[in-house]
């Protein structure tokens, strides 16, 4: 809320140097800024009495943009990665996938490994759980079971999650 949109009775104005100017009626306020060329700006409107501050609104937008942004640069975003395979994969194209999966974690990303099951491989759903605990079982030293294996229509799927102290 600025200048006029401000309904309270008595404000507390900080000026546009930092000081504090105490608690004064809401009139004498506006005419405080208005000397000042600058609005009136309620930055604490919760606070009994709220707390304004003299300063250039525009200002005031550009430094609250600016804060915004900074914070959003310093930001990580988690992704969750996928690995897809079949229940009869070889063991080099396994050891190749868990590398890919390692690379994945050790950049602080989740990963969803899904076993697909196509044809006459659903017959051997419970003999094929082993591939994906033996997939768990090569990142345990960088990654720990965010959800276990569930079945999901026609695919098996885990969740690894990077360890916190990597």
């Amino acid at each position: 809320m600025i200048n006029e949109k401000i309904n309270a009775k008595e404000v507390r104005v900080i000026s546009a140097e930092n000081e504090q100017l105490g608690v004064m009626p809401i009139a004498e306020a506006m005419h405080l800024a208005d000397e000042a060329e600058a609005d009136l700006i309620c930055i604490a409107p919760n606070a009994a009495p709220p707390v304004c501050r003299i300063m250039d609104y525009n200002k005031f937008k550009y430094e609250q943009a600016r804060r915004e942004k900074d914070a959003k640069k310093k930001q990580h975003v988690v992704e969750v990665k996928e690995i897809r395979f079949s229940p009869n994969i070889d063991t080099n194209d396994l050891n190749t996938k868990s590398n890919n999966a390692r690379k994945f974690l050790e950049k602080g990303n989740r990963v969803k490994v899904t076993l697909r099951f196509r044809g006459r491989e659903m017959a051997h759903i419970n003999a094929t759980k082993g591939v994906l605990d033996e997939f768990a079982a090569t990142l345990t030293d960088i990654a720990v079971m965010d959800k276990p294996a569930k079945m999901e229509g026609r695919s098996m799927s885990i969740v690894l999650a990077p360890k916190a102290g990597k």
